[in-house]
């Protein structure tokens, strides 16, 4: 059985004007974000900015969202690292804080060849007795998992169970999904291609659109899973505009933006992330109104 279906938004972690993690304001956004239909919580991934927290902040962070959700809908701790040792330590004590389940981004920076990936993710995977899933980004990390990697992952590991995949590269996509036969539980990484990545067997989003607009993203899933996939796709075509703006710069920076436009006050980046472009601010509102979430 899948971790979730439908759309698991990928959250900011609210900021002080200090810089300190604003405890209150996340539970507010994990209410409303319940309360808007999202089917699961993804904590400290990327859009959370996971990679200027201190371990500390990270393991406070899953557990403090676990104690708010309160098993409501499951919550996946963003838990990897390019050290191996580190993943295995913050996924350790992720399960412990209540997560139901890990995405583990490929190992950045290290550049391990597929034997390396496949015993990267073993070693963590088999220090956890929760559910997993890859985190496929080669445009962040600089490395490509093969089709034949994730599978062979999904297949000899009963605990890793699926894959994020945010590569954009269909074709390879595809192959993995012929080759799974059904062992992998596959997530679209990228707003834009909810829906195609739907109709090759995928199991929902990890969404950056969700912290924005929550109900339209799950209905956009929820549709499709109803068989009205002419509804699916007109919902992901009308998010497009958005979605471009959302991603103008390099993310979490947009969708913080847009959410403090919206008035819910996240606050800021942590550096070295910056605030967003003037020109870009104002394209984004734009695109907020147009889609009609300002």
């Amino acid at each position: 059985m899948a971790i979730f279906e439908g759309a698991g938004v990928a959250l900011v972690t609210p900021f002080t004007d200090s810089g300190e993690v604003n405890f209150s304001k996340l539970s507010e956004l994990l209410e409303e974000q319940i309360a808007g239909g999202t089917d699961a919580i993804i904590s400290c991934g990327t859009t959370g900015e996971s990679s200027t927290m201190t371990h500390e902040e990270h393991i406070q962070v899953v557990r403090y969202t676990c104690e708010v959700v309160n098993g409501r809908i499951p919550v996946i701790a963003g838990t990897g690292s390019n050290c191996t040792r580190e993943a295995v330590h913050l996924s350790v004590e992720a399960q412990k804080a209540g997560a139901d389940g890990l995405l583990l981004v490929t190992p950045y920076y290290n550049k391990a060849t597929q034997k390396g990936l496949i015993a990267h993710y073993k070693a963590i995977a088999q220090a956890v007795d929760i559910p997993v899933l890859l985190y496929h980004i080669p445009g962040r990390t600089g490395v490509t998992m093969t089709p034949e990697t994730m599978v062979t992952l999904c297949r000899e590991v009963p605990n890793i169970v699926g894959v994020k995949e945010a590569s954009g590269n269909f074709s390879s996509i595809a192959t993995m999904m012929q080759m799974a036969d059904g062992c992998i539980d596959l997530y679209s990484g990228n707003d834009d291609q909810v829906v195609p990545l739907l109709a090759m067997g995928g199991k929902g989003v990890i969404s950056v659109l969700s912290n924005v607009a929550p109900r339209q993203t799950h209905d956009m899933c929820r549709a499709f899973f109803e068989g009205d996939v002419k509804k699916s796709l007109k919902l992901q075509l009308q998010a497009v505009p958005l979605i471009s703006q959302l991603f103008c710069e390099v993310n979490p920076i947009p969708v913080k933006a847009a959410m403090n436009l919206m008035g819910k006050n996240v606050g800021p980046m942590r550096m070295p992330l910056t605030e967003m472009e003037p020109a870009h601010k104002e394209a984004l509102a734009k695109a907020m109104r147009e889609y009609g979430i300002l």
